[in-house]
């Protein structure tokens, strides 16, 4: 990356929303999905740690869900010295709730908002840095990878309808990345509208914004089911 980009990334105010307030009830097991080590350490200090050394995050806030507050700053923040995190606020019903109660705890001088799953652990520092970069350029930008498979379309019946090109296909990650009006304006008018989306960055969309894509790696895993245990801890053996 330019030098000269990196002097305009020393001059902003970034936040990091990461949403762990899900209940995991996919993983199936007792302990909440967050927690579960992979690599030696529990999948949510991991995912923190990413955002706490990148030098270009001035703060994060934690979502969770009630029954985790203690845990998460007893087990996580203090045994992990983190210094950055600084809320740890309740989630909502769902994840666009938890994202907006995230939002309500930023700091309200702040230029970009990343918004990331706590179950992502193995987001890449230079993914980060390019989506603070071009949130800086574009607004709005969601981290995403090329579809390897051939993706068909159905009708309600079950048969094909149609074969998409692959080209224009892309599996959706996070971070997603935004100017702080750009995506409190999003949620706001969601909120007016009653509209429940699937991620952040179709809100936007929704909200008329333009989104931009960001590569992101295939590494970038969300650990939902037993099967992402193993090859997660394969990513990290790597």
């Amino acid at each position: 990356m330019h030098k000269d980009v990196h002097k305009i990334l020393d001059k902003l105010y970034v936040s990091v929303v990461i949403v762990a307030a899900g209940k995991g009830t996919r993983m199936n097991m007792e302990t909440n999905k967050q927690f579960i080590e992979i690599g030696g350490l529990p999948v949510l200090a991991s995912t923190i740690l990413k955002f706490e050394n990148c030098c270009y995050v001035d703060e994060i806030i934690l979502v969770v869900n009630d029954k985790d507050i203690i845990y998460c700053k007893s087990n996580i923040i203090d045994v992990y010295d983190i210094r950055k995190v600084k809320v740890i606020t309740l989630g909502g019903p769902n994840r666009q709730d938890s994202v907006y109660n995230g939002l309500l705890e930023v700091e309200k001088s702040c230029d970009i908002v990343m918004i990331h799953d706590g179950a992502r652990p193995f987001v890449k520092e230079d993914t980060i840095i390019e989506n603070i970069a071009a949130a800086c350029e574009y607004g709005a930008v969601c981290t995403a990878v090329p579809v390897k498979d051939t993706i068909k379309s159905s009708d309600e019946e079950g048969f094909v309808s149609d074969t998409l090109d692959r080209r224009f296909l892309w599996s959706v990650q996070t971070p997603q990345t935004f100017k702080y009006d750009i995506i409190c304006k999003s949620h706001k008018k969601a909120k007016e509208e009653g509209y429940l989306g699937t991620d952040d960055a179709i809100l936007a969309e929704k909200a008329g914004y333009k989104v931009k894509l960001v590569m992101g790696s295939y590494d970038n895993i969300k650990i939902t089911t037993q099967e992402d245990l193993v090859i997660g801890e394969a990513i990290a053996r790597r």
